[in-house]
């Protein structure tokens, strides 16, 4: 009611909870599930001739990106509007060998490592037949930097584990991020950020999945049972997470419905990575 754009925090990782919900067998709201699509579909139309070119819209790859997922969570069929999102991906940077961040709002959007993630799934999933041969160029070039390059914050990690799955690169390749995740779970059984802060949903459950989906933890593993463990002490009554924000704001606060009042954008995308994990 009070934003008409489409965001990574209230309708993405909402959308992927919802699928992955919806997979294991819990009933969900349908209506509201296809309302996050056709809302998703209908910002990114309204940005079509933006994506065709070239400028994308606000939040360039890292909007982009996520309303693919979003969208290929939802069941969407490639199209015209997609076909555009792609073509503004691969021009996006196009002669660098991944895609870059456009803004500094940590831990979601700071990070080349899930910029590139994004991309490269948005583009596997929707990517044309006439872009098929760039798009071979791009994973190549990518594949190279992610085995290349160093990751310091559980959010780069994270994210370069995803890439390196996603692209199918072997266990040589990976080994040296999942040990670097694993090594640094909590006492609490949690993740933090960054070394100097506390475990958090956020850190905790994006960890959680993209181990499991490496392969490199199953759900009956020490480690992930003492995650689960450190979700279960940690939710709310009503059902969150509550994690606090260190991003600088730069839009006008609202109330959005979410528990958590100012951090509510991040404790939102906490409580999402949190459900999936669990």
């Amino acid at each position: 009611r009070q934003r008409q754009c489409f965001s990574c925090h209230h309708q993405a990782l909402p959308t992927l909870v919802l699928a992955t919900a919806r997979r294991h067998g819990f009933k969900i709201n349908e209506e509201n599930f296809k309302q996050q699509i056709v809302r998703t579909a209908n910002h990114l139309e309204r940005g079509k001739n933006n994506y065709l070119e070239g400028r994308g819209q606000g939040g360039k790859a890292d909007t982009a990106g996520y309303a693919l997922w979003a969208l290929e969570a939802g069941g969407r069929q490639p199209d015209e509007i997609t076909a555009a999102v792609t073509s503004f991906l691969l021009s996006w940077r196009k002669n660098g060998d991944h895609w870059s961040r456009s803004g500094n709002r940590p831990p979601s959007e700071a990070s080349d490592f899930t910029t590139t993630y994004l991309a490269l799934r948005g583009l596997g999933t929707f990517a044309t037949e006439e872009q098929a041969e760039t798009v071979v160029e791009r994973r190549k070039k990518a594949l190279k930097w992610l085995v290349d390059s160093k990751s310091t914050e559980t959010e780069e990690r994270v994210f370069r584990l995803r890439g390196l799955t996603y692209l199918e690169a072997g266990d040589d390749a990976r080994r040296g991020t999942i040990k670097a995740l694993l090594e640094s779970q909590r006492e609490d059984g949690g993740w933090s950020q960054t070394d100097q802060l506390d475990s958090d949903a956020y850190a905790t459950g994006t960890v959680l999945v993209a181990l499991f989906r490496a392969g490199a933890l199953k759900v009956s593993d020490p480690a992930y049972r003492r995650g689960v463990s450190f979700l279960m002490k940690t939710q709310h009554e009503d059902g969150s997470w509550y994690v606090k924000s260190r991003s600088k704001p730069f839009q006008t606060y609202f109330e959005s419905g979410f528990p958590h009042g100012p951090d509510q954008f991040i404790s939102i995308s906490g409580s999402c990575w949190a459900t999936m994990a669990l």
